[in-house]
């Protein structure tokens, strides 16, 4: 077993995070649960800006929201100083409502709307990622309505292929993402972007991939771009104030995984970079990545209770949970590995693994094959770790399931940030059959 960040087993043998009982917070706010340690997000968060200050170099860190989007996340990640990336309308409009600093805030998509667009606009945000040419064009024509020039990256696509799940690796040549870096697409994009006279191209902007435990690909891109802006400042006088290269920096999820500290990723990075801006005589660029996963996935932790059990003899002892694909669909979309623990009973002795199943009606809906568990009982917690991106974010309400509520947890207290949806909730937008309103 290995615990992450302020994570501990108490006296009473219960996992306690943040300094609270893990059971104290399934009694009081029931489960299925999210919590977050907020502890543990402030470390990876100053790790990665520490990392490029003792650089001595210019840069930014942003939040990749769609790990996890909350009003409350938003403001932690404010506190700290970080930039934010969004990738959606609801994104942006909960960054804004949260009151984050849209000076700090970068809007990415493959397929942003006019509407999402305008609200960027509107508002002012410090960049929007450019993914096409059918975008430039768009940005081309709302930009008369707005007297400041609009601050744009390019994305491409540098043909370096991340060593990771083939469902989320984004930064090969054939992807739905960016302009190709080495087809021409891209020296076009310039061309367009440079002759607007309300666009400002501010730099490029580049992502290889998630979950990736090794810097060789971020290296390779980066060699990859500095070539290109070669050609660029000859072809167009045109070198970047900002070069973005993404994130995708790995966690530990399982005894499998080998992650590297935040500060070996950025000096890496930054060796790369400034090695291919002394060969060239240029300026240094601002150095921007996006680290998601890496701030808050060990940092949660999902509280399940137990309920029914079916032995098949000589095979396999299925355990169910109160949840399963509707707060965590990535075992059933990734064949995604996580560890647990009984949270009410962390140090009694495993007896035999279990297979824990979720109470959706799909057979695919299985968290966690063969775990080794203590005897399992109805009502124990089960506490399974590094939950924190892309649960809540990809939670979803299968066989009409309310999605969980979140929780904060900090130097003993606890803070609920998002609540759980009611029974109620699932139904506010439904409407009945018009022949039903009239009979009323």
């Amino acid at each position: 077993m290995f615990l992450h960040g302020t994570s501990r087993v108490n006296e009473n043998g219960h996992l306690e995070i943040g300094g609270v009982d893990t059971i104290a917070l399934a009694n009081e706010f029931g489960t299925p649960l999210y919590v977050y340690d907020v502890a543990l997000i402030r470390e990876r968060a100053r790790s990665f800006k520490h990392a490029f200050e003792n650089m001595g170099v210019r840069a930014q860190v942003a939040y990749a929201s769609k790990a996890f989007s909350s009003i409350a996340m938003f403001q932690l990640i404010d506190e700290e100083g970080l930039s934010l990336d969004v990738v959606s309308g609801g994104e942006l409009y909960t960054a804004i409502k949260s009151g984050f600093p849209a000076s700090r805030i970068h809007l990415h998509g493959n397929n942003k709307s006019v509407a999402e667009l305008k609200m960027a606009l509107d508002h002012e945000i410090g960049c929007i990622v450019v993914d096409n040419f059918y975008e430039i064009e768009l940005l081309k024509d709302l930009s008369h309505n707005y007297s400041k020039k609009i601050p744009v990256l390019l994305r491409v696509t540098p043909g370096v292929e991340a060593h990771t799940h083939d469902y989320i690796t984004t930064g090969q040549e054939d992807s739905k993402f960016g302009f190709g870096l080495l087809n021409g697409q891209i020296e076009d994009a310039i061309d367009s972007v440079l002759q607007s006279d309300g666009i400002h191209l501010l730099g490029i902007h580049c992502h290889i991939g998630s979950q990736i435990f090794d810097t060789a690909g971020f290296v390779l891109a980066a060699e990859r771009v500095f070539e290109k802006i070669k050609e660029w400042k000859l072809q167009f006088s045109y070198t970047p104030e900002v070069v973005n290269l993404g994130g995708g920096f790995g966690i530990r999820y399982t005894d499998e995984d080998e992650p590297l500290p935040a500060t070996y990723y950025v000096e890496k990075i930054v060796e790369a970079v400034k090695k291919q801006v002394n060969e060239l005589n240029i300026n240094m660029p601002e150095i921007w990545i996006e680290p998601g996963r890496s701030l808050v996935g060990d940092a949660g932790t999902t509280l399940y209770t137990i309920g029914s059990k079916k032995t098949v003899p000589n095979i396999r002892e299925y355990v169910a949970i109160d949840g399963g694909m509707t707060d965590n669909i990535r075992p059933a979309l990734y064949q995604a590995k996580y560890e647990a623990v009984l949270a009410n009973r962390v140090t009694d002795k495993h007896e035999q693994p279990v297979s824990i199943a979720g109470k959706c009606c799909e057979s695919g809906d299985m968290l966690i094959w063969d775990l080794p568990l203590p005897e399992v009982k109805p009502n124990d917690i089960l506490a399974v770790f590094c939950t924190g991106a892309y649960g809540y974010s990809m939670a979803n309400n299968y066989n009409r399931i309310p999605r969980p509520a979140v929780v904060f947890v900090e130097n003993g207290e606890a803070q609920l940030v998002v609540k759980r949806e009611s029974f109620e909730d699932l139904v506010v937008n439904d409407l009945p059959l018009k022949s039903k309103v009239s009979n009323q």
